[in-house]
């Protein structure tokens, strides 16, 4: 479908892309944009550093992850959004959430010298840091959990996950280690906002997902858009090479 003048623009947020951009977690606002391009229809991308407000319009909120440092950083900015943020995520606003962005949506962070770090509570998860990191490429099954097929990306974190009775995994790995590399769960979901792990950017290599996420936000707007098909051969062999590799 190409767009038409009653196709609502759809308003990327790119929160902190700077300071919260490693992996290519960048890639997944490029993702979004130009699937979007590509069908002609219309979109606008908004980044949203320390101190910048938050646009009203906002369609789908995206947040990368971090060195510590750039962490410690942004962490009072995030921490100061939580009742807007909290908000957002009531009124359906899509957000995908990758690592350090994923820990901050949860209610705390514990450092392994057992530092807590305030997190904004969107999502009910607990993250407790450790010396051991999880590295490697994670093959994700989100069938049952949420309508995104297989989804493969690259993991690199030492917090460990643990998910409460209000939020639900995004999947279940087959490959890798996931939240916390023991209850094979990976990411939490709660309405339309999603954290994860996987970095890569995941959306590149999970093109199904990345139209999920744009079709959430279409009926989020009261808006009957069907989605073109794209020629998604390359982003498919990629998962496939990624998949089978296990580093």
């Amino acid at each position: 479908m190409t767009g038409t003048p009653t196709t609502p623009t759809l308003t990327l947020v790119h929160l902190y892309p700077r300071e919260m951009n490693i992996y290519g977690d960048t890639g997944n606002v490029l993702v979004l944009r130009r699937r979007l391009q590509w069908r002609d229809l219309p979109v606008t991308v908004v980044p949203v550093s320390v101190g910048d407000p938050m646009p009203a319009d906002a369609d789908i909120l995206l947040g990368g992850g971090g060195q510590d440092a750039a962490q410690g950083d942004i962490g009072a900015d995030f921490v100061g959004r939580g009742a807007e943020l909290r908000a957002m995520a009531d009124d359906g606003v899509v957000m995908l959430a990758i690592c350090g962005s994923f820990q901050m949506l949860g209610h705390e962070f514990v450092t392994h010298e057992g530092r807590r770090i305030e997190g904004v509570g969107v999502l009910d998860v607990v993250t407790h840091g450790q010396r051991e990191r999880l590295i490697g490429n994670n093959w994700v099954d989100t069938a049952g959990e949420l309508d995104a097929g297989r989804l493969v990306g690259y993991e690199n974190h030492s917090g460990l996950t643990t998910l409460g009775s209000d939020a639900r995994p995004l999947g279940r790995t087959q490959t890798g280690r996931g939240n916390n590399g023991r209850d094979r769960t990976e990411g939490a979901v709660r309405d339309n906002v999603i954290g994860t792990y996987l970095h890569g950017p995941v959306l590149a290599k999970s093109p199904r997902f990345a139209d999920e996420l744009l079709q959430r936000a279409y009926r989020r707007r009261g808006a009957d858009v069907e989605l073109a098909p794209l020629d998604d051969t390359l982003p498919l062999q990629a998962a496939t090479v990624a998949a089978g590799r296990p580093r």
